[in-house]
């Protein structure tokens, strides 16, 4: 055995193997878990100095769409005193969208939407942002100044 096959030999044991899925189904729900821890890195960092934190729970999204109809995935709250907003995953598959989160604002046991997040919408694989209310989805990218729009609400 030449050397640079004993090389290519020993780097292939210690390359991680790829993760394989047994359908796109199971690639899109690995793909929005991973885009939600995402997204909670960039809002974590949009928040450094705010001196708001932000929680983690589990969301079960119910999709029909999917294999045994359930996943669990991460959701993100927001709270400033006894307000806050939740990024709450709601939906794998939806009329030309993949991966929705609904904005909502909590206070005092009323919740208002504040509209939804799409993972990938047509051909924008960024995430983007629908406003409530909207009657279309053509939506705005989903940045820092959409985030601290959104979550404006939290303060009196």
């Amino acid at each position: 055995m030449s050397v640079k096959s004993q090389f290519l030999k020993k780097l292939q044991a210690i390359q991680p193997v790829p993760v394989s899925f047994t359908s796109k189904t199971q690639a899109d729900i690995a793909a929005f878990r991973q885009r939600m821890a995402q997204l909670q890195e960039q809002m974590d960092a949009w928040l450094t100095g705010t001196g708001l934190n932000m929680e983690l729970f589990t969301a079960s999204v119910t999709d029909l769409l999917v294999e045994g109809g359930a996943f669990d995935i991460p959701g993100i709250v927001l709270h400033y005193d006894d307000r806050s907003v939740t990024f709450t995953p709601v939906f794998l598959y939806g009329q030309g969208v993949t991966g929705c989160v609904e904005a909502a604002f909590h206070n005092k046991g009323s919740i208002s939407s504040l509209g939804r997040l799409f993972m990938r919408s047509g051909t924008v694989s960024d995430w983007t942002y629908t406003p409530a209310g909207a009657l279309s989805r053509s939506g705005q990218r989903f940045d820092e100044s959409t985030f601290f729009g959104l979550i404006l609400a939290l303060l009196p």
